[in-house]
This record gives C-alpha cells, structure tokens and sequence, in this order.
C-alpha cells in the first residue's frame, strides 16, 4: 500500500510542474512514482536533470539491462515493472534476454560485461575488485564509461530506494519474481 499519495494535477508545487508537465507528454501519462516523487521539486528535479544526462550513456538496451539488473538486487518491484516495460517497448529486448538482465547477464558479450560490472558495483557498495574492473575495460569500455554504468548504478538506486521507501501504486504490468521464473 501506498506511503504517501500521488499528487493531482492541482497539488503538484508549481517547481515541479514543467518537469512532470514533460514527462506527462513524452510517456502519455503520469506514473504514479513521478506523481508522488513530485512532492519534493529539489529531489524531483535533480532526478530528472540526471536521468536526462545519461540518457545519452551507452546505448538503451545497457541502459534497461543495468536498470533490471540494479532493481533486481535492491528488490524493487516497482521499477521492474517499470524497466521490464521499456526494456521491452522501447529497448526492444525479448522476454529471455529481459529475465537475464534481472540476474545480472546479457546474451550480447559487451552488455553482458556491463551489467556484470552494475551487479558488482550495487553488491559491493561499489568495492569493486581489479578484476571487475579490468573485465569492462577489456569487453571495450572506457573508463569513461565505467564512470557512466556507476552513475546509472546510482541514479536507478534512487528511484529504487524512493519506490522502496514510498511503495507508489504500481501502474505498470506486473512481472513475476526472477526466481519463479
């Protein structure tokens, strides 16, 4: 059950308002966790200018495959559904390679070393070995990138945590735990 209410249209603080008002067009609705997170324009706000930022790492299907994997380990039923959606919709990932990502591979050798690496750094509290390390340089990421896949790390840990802490009603389809399936 919900920790804190969506907001309507009329609550929303008008700091947050252009924000979800953009989100609301690009997605075609408003999720019920932009709605609630909208409350806090400071935490809402810096959420989306970072989403947007790497937005433009990597590639979509990395993206949605980090965003599984990150979501699978701090066990956040909301945004799997939300990323086992867009992983299908938007990434266009099959079922199989969507299951995969939750248990941190990928069929494709390069994401497979990324989402490794994003199942390490969130496992490890990013104590990463040499090793981990070495292995995402050597599928040929650069450090640069890396640096990408800790933040993706960090910024689908927050949205974790928030839906964690809050619980906003799911409005996504529902996906079966990795370990049923």
């Amino acid at each position: 059950m919900a920790r804190t209410a969506a907001l309507t249209p009329e609550h929303v603080p008008a700091e947050s308002k252009p924000t979800l008002d953009a989100f609301t067009k690009n997605i075609g609705f408003t999720p019920n966790m932009m709605a609630a997170f909208a409350q806090s324009p400071i935490a809402f706000n810096a959420w989306a200018t970072l989403l947007g930022a790497l937005s433009k790492a990597l590639d979509v299907k990395t993206r949605d495959s980090i965003g599984l994997a990150v979501s699978e380990v701090n066990g956040c039923n909301y945004c799997l559904t939300v990323h086992s959606f867009t992983a299908e919709h938007m990434a266009r990932l099959p079922a199989a390679d969507i299951l995969l990502a939750r248990k941190g591979h990928a069929n494709d050798p390069k994401r497979d070393a990324a989402v490794q690496f994003a199942r390490k750094v969130i496992e490890t509290r990013g104590h990463v070995a040499d090793a981990d390390l070495d292995a995402v340089r050597a599928a040929g990421y650069t450090d640069a990138n890396a640096m990408e896949i800790v933040a993706l790390v960090a910024m689908y840990s927050l949205t974790n945590f928030f839906n964690n802490v809050f619980d906003p009603e799911k409005d996504f389809p529902a996906v079966a735990p990795a370990g049923s399936i």
